[in-house]
């Protein structure tokens, strides 16, 4: 019986701590400055080991590791250029050479696919995945890190699977409540009360710090809101500043019972695994959902896959053939603080969650941007790749490849990619050696 009870004082002082340190402060958006101290802590703590590192690691290692990084010296002149010192005016069996080297560029380092793995860290950040073989340095630094894994699975682990247990069941039991009212101005506060109070909560159940920068151009009303895809938190980094509707595929489990509860009080838009291949039904769904302005933004990643903290690939075109106002935003993550993107070929979902609920934090800027709209003569490709540019440019990031298509992280390398360069190729054969 005293265990029992030790049992229940330590669980309900637990749950105490919780709902007022924690919970309350949500429910308000308010901070009592608990993170913000943990952060500064933090950085403290990295930079030293940073410092350690770089004075007990040998010089060539250094070097090697930094060298890891980039592995090919690549020569991005054109395809006329790298050839037009080793080829007459005809075709010559020298030309096999610029061919044979690209080939190897790409076995080797591949642009593409490499955007499907965790970036690279400059330093270790006293995590146990980084990408850069830890070796000993000191004992010193050996029991910080043992002190980091005991804080990060003994008190933070807890306390963030406490915290998303709490936000996704408020998130069902809200949602599903709110669903029984009528449609009014009332249910839709309450709804977005809802929504952005367990996205709160669950963002700090990854002990999330967000920047958002430049407010005045948060997505409106009727408008399609297009952002970078790294993670699935994606989603609550963004609903955690305002509301949105969400475009996706119907999901079953635990993920299908969200679902199921948050179209009650929200109208969100999910579709069928059957209707997500026929695009004139989703393009009708979505028109009807941005015509009515008093509903709220749709919110789509047009990458269609999480890509790397590094770049931005290929937006599918289907979500600028709309029409309506586009609203896009750049998600940038820190990696110092823990790696967000998600490798869905390597992990699933459980696996990914644990990995990001025992990193440090999670640290991101998220830039509002002014919206843009179609331009005359200009089409649903033209229109895709000017926001990714703007989006690229604005979160710092590269344009990977043209904007390499994402599909490339599950399948092979379309036909008509290897056709443009056979096109390019035979264009300077019958051009004798130009393309123009």
């Amino acid at each position: 019986m005293e265990g029992a009870e030790l049992a229940g004082k330590i669980l309900s002082t637990w749950l105490t701590l919780v709902l007022g340190f924690i919970l309350l402060p949500s429910v308000f958006g308010v901070s009592l400055g608990i993170s913000e101290i943990y952060m500064k802590i933090l950085v403290k703590t990295l930079e030293w080991a940073t410092i350690r590192i770089e004075k007990g690691t040998p010089k060539e290692s250094i070097l090697k590791n930094s060298a890891s990084i980039g592995i090919i010296q690549r020569d991005e002149s054109p395809m006329e250029k790298g050839l037009s010192g080793l080829r007459g005016r005809d075709f010559e069996l020298s030309d096999v050479f610029y061919f044979s080297k690209k080939g190897l560029e790409a076995i080797v380092e591949d642009e593409v696919t490499q955007r499907f793995s965790s970036e690279e860290l400059v330093s270790w950040n006293l995590l146990t995945r980084t990408n850069v073989n830890f070796q000993y340095i000191s004992l010193r630094l050996t029991m910080v890190w043992v002190l980091g894994v005991i804080v990060r699975y003994c008190v933070l682990l807890p306390l963030r699977v406490t915290l998303a247990f709490i936000g996704i069941s408020l998130l069902v039991i809200g949602t599903t409540l709110v669903g029984q009212l009528p449609d009014s101005s009332l249910k839709n506060w309450l709804s977005e009360l809802v929504h952005l109070t367990c996205c709160r909560i669950c963002v700090r159940a990854l002990s999330g710090t967000i920047h958002y920068h430049n407010k005045q151009y948060r997505p409106q009303k009727g408008g399609i809101c297009v952002a970078n895809h790294t993670s699935p938190i994606d989603v609550l980094i963004l609903t955690t500043d305002g509301c949105y509707a969400m475009v996706g595929q119907v999901h079953g489990g635990l993920m299908g019972i969200i679902q199921r509860a948050m179209v009650k009080a929200c109208p969100h838009v999910w579709f069928e695994r059957s209707e997500m291949k026929d695009r004139h039904l989703v393009t009708k769904r979505l028109k009807e959902h941005i015509a009515d302005k008093k509903k709220l933004p749709i919110l789509i990643f047009p990458e269609g896959t999480c890509i790397n903290n590094t770049s931005v690939m290929m937006f599918k075109k289907g979500s600028f053939e709309i029409g309506g106002t586009i609203h896009p935003v750049a998600i940038k993550y820190n990696p110092q603080f823990g790696d967000a993107f998600w490798n869905s070929s390597k992990y699933n979902m459980v696996s990914y969650l644990l990995r990001m609920m025992t990193s440090w934090a999670i640290v991101c800027d998220v830039w509002y941007m002014p919206p843009m709209t179609r331009e005359e003569g200009e089409d649903a490709v033209q229109f895709a790749n000017r926001v990714k540019s703007a989006i690229a440019i604005q979160g710092g990031r590269q344009i990977t490849w043209g904007g390499g298509d994402g599909g490339l992280k599950r399948a092979k390398v379309k036909d008509i990619f290897k056709e443009e360069q056979q096109k390019n190729y035979s264009k300077m054969i019958v051009g004798n050696g130009s393309l123009s």
